[in-house]
C-alpha cells in the first residue's frame, strides 16, 4: 500500500522515492518505519525501477497510491488500490499468461507461484552475503532469512575442489 509521496494518504503503508541509482522504500513494518533500497537494475527490461518508472508515467501517477487496478475500460489506472488479494491473482494471471512452467498442470503452476515465492526467489537468487538479503527482506533473525532461501546453493562452495583435492 505504497504512495507516491509521504503524505499522500491516510491509510497509506509507506511512499517510495526516485533517485538515479535507485529507489528508496519508506515502509511501516511490524517494528516501526524502515527503508529499503531498490538499485536499478542492469537492463531495462527486468529493473523494477524502470518498471515502477515506465508504470507511474503511463498511469499518469503523482498523488495517491501507486499501485492501482485499471478502470472500466482498461485504459487508464483506476484510483482504487490493489489489496493482497488483487495482487496474488496477477501473479497467477501473468504466470498463465507468459507460459511460465509450462510443462505442468495448470494446478500445480498457479500453486507454485505467489508473492511469497517471489521474495523466497529473489533471496534464493541473489548471490549476496546473507545480512544483506537480511535487512532488505526486514528479518529480525538470519534463521528466518534461511528459511526464505531455496537450497539453490547445495554444491556452490566445493570445500573439496578448494581443498585441492
Amino acid at each position: 500500500s505504497l504512495d507516491v509521496h509521504k503524505d499522500d494518504t491516510p491509510d497509506s503503508g509507506g511512499w517510495i522515492e526516485i533517485f538515479d541509482k535507485g529507489a528508496l522504500l519508506t515502509l511501516n513494518a511490524k517494528t516501526g518505519w524502515r527503508e529499503v533500497e531498490i538499485g536499478r537494475g542492469s537492463k531495462d527490461q527486468t529493473c523494477p525501477v524502470y518498471t515502477l518508472e515506465q508504470w507511474l508515467h503511463f498511469a499518469k501517477i503523482d498523488f495517491g497510491p501507486i499501485f492501482v487496478g485499471p478502470s472500466g475500460d482498461g485504459k487508464k489506472a483506476s484510483e482504487t488500490r490493489l489489496n493482497d488479494k488483487h495482487v496474488a491473482r496477477l501473479i497467477k494471471r501473468t504466470v498463465l499468461d507468459a507460459s511460465i512452467r509450462s510443462e505442468l498442470p495448470e494446478k500445480e503452476r498457479l500453486a507454485m507461484f505467489s508473492g511469497h515465492s517471489l521474495r523466497a526467489g529473489l533471496a534464493s537468487s541473489a548471490e549476496v552475503d546473507e545480512c544483506y538479503v537480511q535487512k532488505h527482506l526486514g528479518h529480525a533473525s538470519s534463521e528466518m532469512t534461511r528459511r526464505y532461501q531455496r537450497r539453490g546453493d547445495r554444491f556452490r562452495m566445493n570445500l573439496t575442489k578448494a581443498a585441492g583435492l
